[in-house]
């Protein structure tokens, strides 16, 4: 039975490219807005609560009307601060959402948790395969010495 095509689901074989960077390319405002909003709507607490948590954590006085102010799209004068995404995905409980928006616009990719384990075991098997080449290649060369 052939196997249906899964378009939504990212392969994990492949390797992440970054793209070309051109001319305003690396603007992605409206699309950082749309993922603090989708963060925000994910995210089990009230931008009230997850203002607070944040100016908690940041020692800075962030509002629920900055929180609007981030991801609403005609407010292009409000930026998103950089130095507040970990207190962001840490109020919200969204582990890498930031991260990985960032990660998408350099061509990487986030692991977490177990996902970084796997990665290490893959590194250890290829340098596992790498190591019996050269062993191969010194043995060979040993004989042929004699």
């Amino acid at each position: 039975m052939a196997r249906a095509s899964d378009n939504l689901t990212a392969d994990l074989f492949e390797v992440p490219q970054a793209p070309e960077p051109i001319g305003g390319s690396l603007d992605y405002a409206k699309e950082l807005s749309y993922v603090l909003s989708d963060a925000l709507k994910k995210c089990p607490y009230s931008r009230h609560q997850v203002a607070a948590r944040m100016s908690e954590l940041t020692g800075q006085d962030i509002s629920k009307a900055t929180l609007d102010a981030w991801t609403a799209e005609s407010k292009e004068r409000w930026r998103f601060p950089f130095e507040y995404a970990a207190a962001f995905e840490v109020a919200t409980e969204q582990l890498v959402c930031l991260q990985e928006l960032l990660a998408r616009k350099r061509g990487s990719r986030i692991l977490v948790g177990e996902e970084t384990l796997l990665a290490e075991l893959g590194r250890v098997h290829k340098q596992r395969a790498e190591l019996a080449v050269r062993e191969r290649a010194l043995k060979k060369r040993i004989r042929e010495k004699r």
